[in-house]
């Protein structure tokens, strides 16, 4: 009961939270400025991104109260803002209708999420694995673990499951609404589920005993002894944890929709066809860290994630749009730029050869800049044509001639294959995330348990991972490389791999009772 209701809660919560990431596309053209459609993406990520910029924020306040006045009722705080704050969404006015106040209270409302969703992971994985018998903290947190991709694969289905019922002008005017008016009913079933609760059995004992800490934000990050274990639990494991897992799932499904230009529908199926395969081994991996160990399984993940991430996705490209895969090796693109040429990621494009970067970038179609000394940009698509300035008509001409397609065609792809690398994307994301909620508990004594874990791993998750989309699109929308953007993730991974590997040691033979002893 105390899993099922724990992770029942997150599940919702985590629905709430990527509800919004999902549906961004739709928001790029409701909420922000309308005029250059990489720049509303782009705008859309950074409010995306200022959601998990927040969420340490949100993980020192209720990480506080978690070490004070209990795990329970924090996370019932949690849960309660979430829901709120993910139901005001459906009713927000657009653009059209307020001009900025849209984007404005949009970003307030990602930000109430954001504080929200730092507040719930630590609360959630405390109270589990401070149920749970010694050496079995793996498997029982490793539920916990599943919530974040059941709560991204019930988005998908409820949008899914709308987009089916109705025809797209009209999700694309208001039907994009009712996922977010949905969460009403499931925050009405977590706020139950979790008011049937009791408190964890080592949080009552040290209120019992007097032990509650009375100032854990000074225990945790005053003291160079704890700080330190908090600064290498972020570098060390969440940061990479934190970019393995959007890679695998957010920047995979981005990738496909923007760069591959696969339809969102067919682009959602196979994200969710891997999700499901993928999902089992978050528990498998925390069983099995029970046994070996959390650190060589993480550490594992890291390593495959960086060695295989661009092969990985140049797979996807090859299986998903062959047409473009060989069109980008038979007839390249070469930009010649003015000297003047600035793209702008946040407004219109000024010059012609702005435009023609953002032209393409919007195409994902991959070029190579060159610097030029003409006056107009120069663009070269392999070695018979050639353009000179901006014409838009004239860029798709010359694109279609060269065998670029404007949409993939779903009879050329792969299916099976892209569903095997997505799964394989997944596997690494369940390496590195199934055994660190088990990992991060142990880390630290019980009396700031709440606080020192849910930093450090909103951190890694928030900041690290959490703003992967928005800097890996944007390095993509410069460079004109659409592997560029991967780059991102890998050094992260690496960072934390050497770090993680030389500084971390192994937690899971570790005591975490009120008086244990912490080292």
């Amino acid at each position: 009961m105390v899993i099922f209701a724990s992770s029942l809660g997150t599940v919702f919560e985590w629905y709430d939270f990527y509800l919004y990431g999902t549906l961004a596309t739709f928001f790029s053209v409701l909420f922000f400025p309308q005029g250059n459609e990489t720049a509303a993406l782009l705008a859309v990520m950074a409010t995306f991104g200022a959601g998990f910029l927040v969420r340490p924020f949100g993980a020192i306040v209720f990480g506080h109260l978690g070490d004070v006045i209990g795990r329970k009722h924090t996370f019932l705080i949690t849960i309660l803002l979430m829901g709120i704050s993910t139901a005001a969404v459906g009713l927000l006015p657009t653009y059209e209708q307020i001009g900025i106040w849209a984007a404005i209270l949009m970003l307030v409302l990602r930000l109430l999420q954001g504080l929200a969703l730092g507040g719930e992971y630590g609360g959630a994985a405390t109270y589990v694995a401070e149920h749970a018998p010694a050496g079995k903290r793996g498997f029982y947190t490793s539920w916990i673990q599943t919530t974040a991709t059941l709560g991204f694969f019930l988005s998908l289905a409820v949008i899914g499951g709308i987009r089916g019922v109705m025809d797209a002008e009209s999700f694309k005017a208001w039907g994009w609404r009712i996922p977010f008016l949905v969460s009403v009913v499931l925050l009405a079933i977590s706020v139950y589920i979790r008011m049937k609760l009791s408190e964890s059995p080592v949080f009552k004992q040290m209120k019992a005993e007097g032990k509650v800490s009375k100032n854990p934000l000074k225990e945790s990050f005053a003291h160079w002894y704890n700080l330190k274990y908090v600064l290498l639990a972020l570098l060390g494991a969440t940061a990479g944890q934190g970019v393995v897992w959007y890679m695998g799932q957010f920047y995979a499904l981005y990738f496909l929709e923007k760069s591959l230009s696969v339809d969102y529908t067919t682009a959602y199926t196979l994200i969710a066809i891997a999700l499901a395969i993928g999902t089992p081994f978050f528990v498998f991996f925390g069983t099995l860290s029970d046994r070996i160990g959390r650190k060589k399984i993480m550490m594992a993940g890291f390593l495959l994630a960086a060695l295989t991430a661009i092969p990985l996705f140049k797979g996807l490209a090859n299986f998903a749009n062959p047409a473009l895969f060989d069109a980008m090796e038979r007839a390249p693109v070469t930009v010649q730029v003015t000297p003047d040429c600035q793209f702008n990621m946040w407004g219109k494009q000024a010059s012609d050869c702005a435009k023609a970067l953002d032209f393409l970038s919007k195409k994902g179609i991959q070029y190579t800049k060159q610097e030029g000394t003409a006056s107009q940009v120069t663009v070269n698509i392999g070695p018979d044509i050639m353009l000179s300035g901006f014409n838009e008509d004239e860029y798709k001409a010359a694109l279609d001639q060269a065998g670029y397609p404007a949409k993939a065609d779903p009879a050329q792809m792969n299916k099976p294959m892209i569903v095997v690398i997505l799964t394989v994307l997944m596997l690494y994301v369940t390496m590195v995330y199934g055994p660190i909620a088990a990992f991060l508990v142990e880390l630290f004594p019980a009396r700031i348990r709440y606080t020192s874990m849910s930093v450090p791993y909103h951190f890694g998750n928030g900041w690290f991972g959490g703003l992967l989309p928005f800097i890996s699109l944007a390095i993509v929308a410069v460079t004109g490389n659409m592997y560029a953007g991967l780059w991102y993730p890998i050094g992260i991974a690496v960072m934390s791999l050497i770090v993680g590997g030389l500084f971390l040691a192994e937690t899971k033979d570790r005591e975490i009772h009120h008086d244990a002893k912490y080292q």
